[in-house]
């Protein structure tokens, strides 16, 4: 770690993503000796490839804006790089890093062959028209299209990157290539997409969570379920957890959080989640006006609700140590991370000795990145599978994680460290491969 932070300076996020797994990891590097002599850690810890540019766009009074770019290409030992591209004010290149390597794990443990990348800019579409969304995504593609393939880099969304950024990035890559290939994921159903994608996140980590319950021999009906977020993970969350007879009861956003008693369980509910995240103003509290029995908390965070179950959803660190002492008083019995590293580190050391059993991200938020695979699998074949198809498919994917994760991180007093065995048996796969192929 001193190594690594010394090449490395100000970048916090990405730090922690590798201390992390680095504590799970080095007791078993240290019995695997072939891992250790190779430095299997150590290269995988440097991407193999990070491209910095320019993006110059106008924006609708006629004025020049200049933001950043990034594509991060972290390891492409079991596949192509593969990892979402994010638009918000607070990307910088710690956090993409940060990103692409737990994407690398995240992969691995999915079994489909993809790298680890991740991407973005430090744009905000928060209030932009869609011209000027439009032209800033051209600008962004017209630099990365020579960077990305369907054999080399296949990107998909994520914060501030939906299906109408992810349309004019891909028309943009079409128009520069003149091809028609499954560079993208997260596409349109009509040019190439899947169904279940924009679902997949939330129902993934609704699924790695029922097989943690059934573990415990419990399970989601009469539950209640704080969820925090807006957007398509948290929607994902909410109708698959509502249809396996939980009640989601908060949903939360930059200026606070809305707690529902009557729960985020219908379709109209469903259908204005979408609304409030269409407006690209980032707020969530319109929902309370919108169903009066639901009550806003400006500035606050939906962990402090007594509940059964939590599901970080929206961006990382979002729940911290005091956070967590709140659950576990409030009986809380299982947390999600259904966002990438959603927890902080305090957070997740509370959780451990309270032996509250606790799903990381790169093991319950693969959904997402399992279905884009699936995607790129139907993009080769030029064919889709239909939605109850996909959902199966996913559903196995997701059982399969778990399975893994038991694998490793089972211990000797039947407590699962979930974070052990999906650091572990995400690294297994990748690193043996990294052998294989020497040193490269």
């Amino acid at each position: 770690m001193d190594r690594v932070k010394a090449q490395n300076p100000g970048e916090p996020e990405f730090l922690q993503a590798v201390q992390e797994v680095a504590e799970k990891l080095i007791p078993f590097i240290e019995e695997h000796p072939k891992y250790k002599e190779a430095k299997i850690l150590e290269r995988m810890v440097e991407p193999e490839r990070v491209i910095i540019f320019r993006v110059p766009w106008l924006d609708d009074d006629g004025e020049v804006q200049v933001n950043r770019g990034f594509r991060v290409e972290f390891n492409s030992a079991i596949g192509p790089y593969k990892g979402g591209l994010r638009f918000h004010p607070s990307v910088t290149l710690s956090s993409l890093k940060f990103l692409g390597f737990e994407q690398i794990l995240k992969n691995s443990l999915t079994t489909l062959p993809m790298g680890g990348g991740k991407g973005g800019s430090d744009f905000n579409p928060k209030g932009k028209s869609d011209n000027e969304i439009m032209r800033f995504c051209q600008s962004f593609m017209t630099e990365l299209f020579r960077h990305i393939g369907p054999n080399t880099d296949v990107p998909a969304g994520d914060i501030g990157v939906g299906g109408r950024e992810i349309g004019f990035m891909f028309g943009q890559y079409k128009r520069l290539k003149n091809e028609f290939t499954g560079v993208f994921t997260g596409k349109g159903r009509e040019w190439g997409g899947s169904l279940a994608r924009p679902e997949a996140t939330g129902f993934g980590g609704v699924y790695f969570g029922k097989a943690m319950l059934e573990v415990l021999g419990e399970n989601y009906q009469g539950k209640t379920v704080a969820v925090s977020g807006f957007g398509n993970v948290s929607w994902g969350v909410c109708m698959k957890a509502s249809e396996l007879g939980a009640k989601v009861v908060t949903l939360s956003g930059p200026d606070g959080y809305i707690y529902d008693p009557d729960g985020v369980n219908s379709e109209e509910k469903f259908n204005y989640m979408l609304e409030l995240r269409a407006s690209n103003q980032d707020i969530v509290a319109p929902y309370a006006e919108r169903f009066p029995n639901a009550t806003f908390y400006p500035g606050k965070k939906p962990w402090e609700q007594k509940v059964d179950f939590a599901f970080t959803s929206a961006i990382q660190n979002e729940l911290n140590g005091d956070d967590a002492e709140t659950l576990i008083k409030n009986g809380c019995k299982m947390v999600v991370e259904v966002s990438n590293m959603g927890c902080t580190p305090e957070a997740v050391e509370a959780l451990d000795k309270a032996k509250v059993p606790f799903a990381p991200g790169k093991a319950a938020n693969a959904g997402g990145v399992a279905v884009s695979g699936l995607e790129m699998s139907q993009n080769s074949m030029r064919y889709n599978w239909t939605f109850e198809e996909v959902d199966e498919k996913l559903k196995q994917i997701m059982a399969g994680i778990h399975e893994t994760c038991l694998k490793y991180g089972k211990e000797a007093d039947g407590h699962i460290d979930y974070v052990k065995g999906a650091n572990i048996g995400g690294f297994v796969k990748v690193a043996d491969a990294m052998l294989a192929q020497g040193i490269v």
